[in-house]
């Protein structure tokens, strides 16, 4: 058999196979790499291995940001702040010369009705985190016959309620003895 008739058997052999392909439906080119897989095959084996690689690499947390959540840091300034803030209000004088941050009046008012407002007055105050209140209640230069109704009221009130801590008269200027300062303790170590 010479070389001429070798190649007339190979032309006759790849177009029987190209015959067959057509057929079949296959395309035997393929432009990917030797023995890589498909991206069809690629899917089978993550879900049979049950594993997601594209979940894994946006699960990968940075080392400095895994040490941070295990330790935790600590905000020193900020200690210092609530430590300063604590000891502010163990004197009796800061207490004192602290302003009033809300004031109420109850002149006119009945023994009852004054009460009530006061209630409502003080629990709003406590909701809103403030530290220190004004009630004005008068000196009872207009009461007839008996003493000062809402002076002794505001008193008993201020000892009944547990909010309430610290408390007592302004200066002058204020409302003097017709006036009662009020020192909420739930807001004072916030």
């Amino acid at each position: 058999m010479d070389f001429g008739e070798i190649l007339d058997k190979w032309d006759k052999l790849q177009k029987e196979q190209a015959k067959k392909q057509k057929e079949s439906g296959k395309n035997q080119v393929s432009h990917k790499k030797a023995n890589a897989p498909t991206p069809e095959e690629k899917a089978l084996k993550q879900q049979s291995m049950g594993y997601d690689y594209i979940k894994e690499r946006e699960n990968k947390i940075n080392p400095i940001e895994s040490w941070l959540r295990m330790y935790g840091t600590i905000d020193k300034d900020k200690l210092a702040e609530q430590e300063e803030s604590r000891n502010k209000y163990k004197s009796r004088s800061s207490l004192v010369e602290m302003k009033c941050e809300a004031r109420i009046d109850l002149h006119g008012l009945k023994r009852e009705e004054a009460w009530q407002r006061l209630e409502s007055f003080v629990t709003e105050c406590d909701c809103k985190g403030l530290k220190k209140i004004l009630i004005v209640h008068g000196k009872g230069l207009h009461t007839h016959g008996t003493d000062p109704v809402l002076g002794e009221m505001v008193r008993k009130f201020i000892e009944q309620d547990k909010r309430l801590g610290t408390s007592g008269h302004p200066d002058y200027n204020m409302g003097g003895k017709g006036a009662t300062w009020v020192i909420l303790k739930n807001n004072i170590f916030k």
